[in-house]
């Protein structure tokens, strides 16, 4: 029988990954993740599993202001309020950035297809979930599930950039890796506060993924399930204190029908 906590939802576990942007480790993931992303003035992209909007900041920053249109989606209601200030920052409106609350395993089945120019997602698409009450075991639908929406919801030659953690992470290494950020802090003792809070739930997240909750795939597997999806131009790195894969992937143009 089903028996696990869901701490995503919850505005402490929203508010303690506000704070992850301050870490060594997530600043060369988002580094990373930036080099990648290409937005173009008027472009619409979405930024699933968006937490606090350092992505979606990314994509504004990137157009330098230009951009259409950003969609943020987390299951967290409590980031409503990061964007309400990120919106403040950056002096847009709410049309131009906005917030959906939504629990993205479930995928959006009310929404049009082929309407995002773009999509990213930060460590966020494997914690997809999907338990069978007929199987009595969580399984990979969910995951799968997502990744055919997101394909559904790019228009032709629309790019996906994405980070997913790898087999079994090493959530000590982005801990050791944070120490260094201690001596630059000016408060170190909150700094090292919620480095520990997102240690702490490192642990969870771990324990969750072994029993097939959550899903920190080997890239040959994610590879697979890109392909099924139907994406094309795949390319990938590992970062994040070499517990994340960084993909880039696109949905090609169809193939005329002669």
């Amino acid at each position: 029988m089903k028996a696990s906590v869901n701490y995503w939802p919850q505005s402490k576990t929203a508010k303690a990954f506000w704070s992850q942007h301050e870490l060594p480790a997530y600043q060369e993931l988002l580094r990373d993740t930036k080099a990648w992303l290409e937005p173009k003035p008027g472009q619409r992209w979405l930024d699933l599993g968006c937490g606090g909007g350092q992505l979606t900041r990314a994509l504004w920053e990137l157009s330098r202001g230009q951009i259409g249109a950003i969609t943020g989606v987390d299951c967290a209601a409590a980031n409503v309020h990061a964007y309400e200030r990120l919106r403040r920052t950056l002096h847009a409106d709410s049309e131009r950035i906005r917030f959906h609350a939504a629990d993205f395993s479930s995928g959006f089945p009310d929404w049009p297809g082929n309407q995002f120019d773009g999509v990213v997602s930060g460590l966020a698409l494997q914690y997809a979930e999907c338990y069978s009450d007929e199987r009595g075991t969580w399984t990979q639908a969910a995951y799968d599930r997502i990744l055919a929406e997101v394909f559904r919801l790019l228009k032709p030659q629309g790019t996906f950039v994405f980070s997913v953690n790898v087999p079994e992470p090493a959530w000590g290494k982005v801990a050791w890796r944070s120490l260094g950020g201690v001596f630059r802090n000016r408060k170190p003792f909150r700094y090292l506060k919620k480095a520990w809070r997102l240690w702490s739930y490192g642990t969870w997240l771990t324990r969750e993924a072994r029993r097939g909750r959550f899903h920190y795939l080997p890239w040959e597997q994610i590879e697979a399930k890109l392909h099924a999806a139907g994406f094309g131009d795949l390319e990938h790195r590992v970062c994040y204190a070499d517990t994340a894969f960084l993909i880039r992937c696109r949905k090609p143009i169809p193939c005329p029908v002669i």
